[in-house]
């Protein structure tokens, strides 16, 4: 059986003062335009407070807050920021006191090294993976292989005991160094590897028993670094899986053992959203309190932005 419908009846539609409704988007919120000679701070000011203009603002507010407040920031990265050149940036972040402990993944050592000692790093993958020669370089493994042997056979931790083996070898590009620089600067380093993911793990040498001990004592030192950020910042840069993953089991440990962490800010920075870094960084978390922020983005662009921000907010 077939129906006919006539066109609906508008006539009875109610509607109310434009004034009345609530609308996301005000002229208040607009960017401001550029005038010659303005400084960078000008550049900060004129973004427009909407979406990630608005978020990248309060990242560099937040984060300047917990620093003249005495709180813990704390910088996450995947080998990528390493590997775009950002080494200075973070180091001078470190050496300004802005951040109060590193962590990085299993490739962070070895790119880290390969600066410290060759003033360059980031073999092209595509050429020798065909050949079998990739992550075969001889003097990178050997290294990283004797630092963590003789890591197992102290109680410092894996970040640690690279870095002192770095500053003891007096390698000729050092200043370049994350892992020297937290030596330098009594600055935590922690390295969280998982096995299988790196280029050393190929190599003879290789103690896998020593790692897995040494990268454990580094979780449990970020740990101890996660139960102080309340009021704080915790920055996880390019990395999609491990970093995440480890954040969460901190915050979950130092809550268990009764810490204080309901009210800090997280930031996840990387050139799309993935699942795990804004579940485990930005919402959960934060869900109880606090806020999370995601910034999508180049981080050979983005990170010396948020740094030069936080620099002339403190400043």
């Amino acid at each position: 059986m077939s129906h006919k419908f006539e066109p609906i009846d508008l006539s009875g539609v109610k509607t109310y003062p434009l004034s009345q409704r609530k609308s996301k988007v005000s002229t208040a919120a607009f960017a401001k335009i550029w005038q010659k000679g303005a400084n960078f701070k000008d550049f900060l000011d004129r973004l427009p407070d909407i979406l990630a203009g608005n978020h990248l603002k309060t990242v560099i507010s937040s984060t300047a807050k917990a620093f003249q407040e005495d709180k813990t920031i704390v910088f996450a990265m995947g080998a990528h920021v390493i590997k775009v050149g950002l080494n200075p940036i973070v180091i001078d972040l470190m050496e300004r006191g802005i951040i109060t402990a590193v962590a990085m993944n299993g490739a962070g050592i070895i790119h880290d090294l390969e600066l410290a000692m060759a003033g360059q790093t980031s073999e092209d993958v595509s050429a020798s993976i065909g050949n079998g020669t990739f992550g075969m370089a001889h003097e990178t493994s050997a290294f990283l292989c004797d630092a963590i042997c003789r890591a197992g056979k102290t109680s410092s931790g894996l970040g640690e005991t690279i870095g002192a083996a770095m500053i003891e070898k007096k390698l000729p590009f050092l200043e370049h160094s994350i892992l020297a620089s937290g030596l330098r600067f009594g600055i935590p380093v922690t390295v969280h590897v998982a096995f299988g993911t790196d280029i050393i793990h190929m190599h003879p040498g290789f103690d896998a028993k020593a790692a897995g001990e040494t990268t454990h004592r580094d979780f449990r030192t970020f740990a101890s670094v996660v139960s102080t950020l309340e009021k704080g910042v915790y920055f996880n840069v390019g990395s999609a899986v491990i970093l995440p993953e480890v954040f969460l089991k901190a915050v979950t440990l130092a809550r268990n053992l009764g810490h204080q962490l309901n009210d800090f800010t997280t930031v996840n920075m990387d050139f799309i959203r993935q699942y795990r870094p804004m579940t485990n960084v930005v919402n959960r978390p934060t869900a109880d309190g606090g806020q999370g922020f995601h910034l999508t983005g180049h981080h050979e662009i983005m990170l010396p932005l948020i740094a030069a921000g936080i620099i002339e907010e403190i400043e």
